[in-house]
């Protein structure tokens, strides 16, 4: 039994969780939850032991000098609980951390043994993906479960990905055993611009988690941050006009597909979202966060996106598989989509996550 000394009775508590690694393309899954950590003032209670579940030759431990005094950070998984007050008072748990090396299951139980002592009423998993996505437009998030009961009651897709996953979609699996409602949130971050930090992604996350939750985030300058991260793509894919037409391609893909949620329904759903934001109102409660589902067709793989040689170049190719070194700095010119294709088709097995996979 865990035993969690100092840690307050908390109310109708919500577990939020990132991890760095495969499943956070361009670092926007676990900044999201680092924002709401800093802008909360989030307290650290247990940190799990990084001897358990790391390989300290894949994630080193650092040193560094406190006073002239050598001090060594282990990389592991840490739990904070920020409390939330205002009209409707909702406390919660943050877990942030590195996607383990080993002993996965063991990992997801022990962190599953502190929701079940806190008394956690849902476990949100936030993760991102490399898509076929333009950076001109709206970042798609998903909301998926495994749960049919829960995609019904909260307007969630149900998950239909086979193929391989990563921590998030184990975790996401050993809730549903559990018996712990359980949502991932998937941010779609554009393949040719994958290098983090991505400003937009987090921004996207953190409002479909606000509606999800009927929580109001503070997001302090992350939309000034997001509007500064698409000038300086913009500036940069200018100067290059194969990629300048690969976006194009891109955006007239995606507005192709997106044309039968041009509904009246989906446009008031987005001006309320306007208007709340604006008056500074609370969220409308448990419900669709009104963007577009999925990447495209062809994704590549939805994993954590490692610098290549040219570190200082934001514009590269569809990446390697997850762990590889990037590749060059121009994508190819893409085939222009199939008449009729979905932009939110199945991968085929081994294509990597997609935003309903590790959910």
């Amino acid at each position: 039994m865990i035993e969690l000394e100092g840690v307050p009775e908390l109310i109708d508590p919500v577990m939020v969780a990132a991890f760095e690694g495969w499943n956070d393309a361009g670092d926007a899954a676990s900044t999201a939850v680092a924002h709401l950590d800093r802008e909360w003032k989030g307290e650290v209670f247990a940190a799990l032991d990084a001897e358990d579940y790391y390989d300290f030759q894949v994630n080193r431990p650092t040193v560094w000098l406190d006073g002239g005094v050598r001090k060594i950070t282990w990389p592991t998984t840490r739990l904070s609980v920020v409390r939330v007050g205002g009209e409707k008072p909702r406390d919660l748990v943050l877990v942030r951390g590195i996607e383990p090396s080993m002993r996965w299951r063991s990992f997801c139980n022990e962190l599953l043994g502190f929701a079940h002592e806190l008394g956690v009423e849902m476990v949100v998993i936030l993760g991102a993906l490399l898509g076929d996505t333009p950076h001109t437009r709206p970042v798609p998030v998903s909301g998926v479960t495994s749960d049919p009961d829960l995609a019904r009651t909260m307007d969630l897709e149900e998950t239909r990905y086979e193929g391989p996953t990563g921590i998030v979609g184990i975790l996401q699996e050993a809730c549903t055993h559990a018996g712990v409602p359980a949502v991932s949130l998937w941010a779609a971050v554009p393949h040719y611009v994958s290098q983090p930090p991505n400003p937009k992604a987090t921004l996207a996350l953190l409002n479909r988690l606000e509606d999800l939750i009927d929580l109001r985030i503070p997001l302090g300058e992350l939309a000034e941050d997001a509007r500064a991260w698409q000038l300086g793509v913009d500036q940069l894919a200018s100067e290059d006009s194969e990629v300048a037409e690969y976006v194009q391609t891109l955006e007239e893909a995606r507005d192709t597909a997106e044309l039968p949620e041009a509904s009246g329904e989906a446009i008031a759903r987005e001006f309320e979202r306007y208007l709340r934001r604006r008056d500074g109102g609370p969220g409308p409660g448990p419900g669709p966060g009104g963007t577009a589902p999925g990447a495209g067709p062809g994704q590549a793989p939805g994993g954590h996106a490692t610098e290549s040689g040219d570190s200082g170049s934001y514009l590269r190719d569809t990446p390697p598989a997850p762990g590889g070194r990037g590749g060059r700095t121009r994508p190819p010119k893409p085939p222009r989509p199939e008449p009729g294709q979905s932009s939110d088709a199945e991968p085929e097995p081994g294509d990597g996550p997609d935003p309903s996979e590790d959910d």
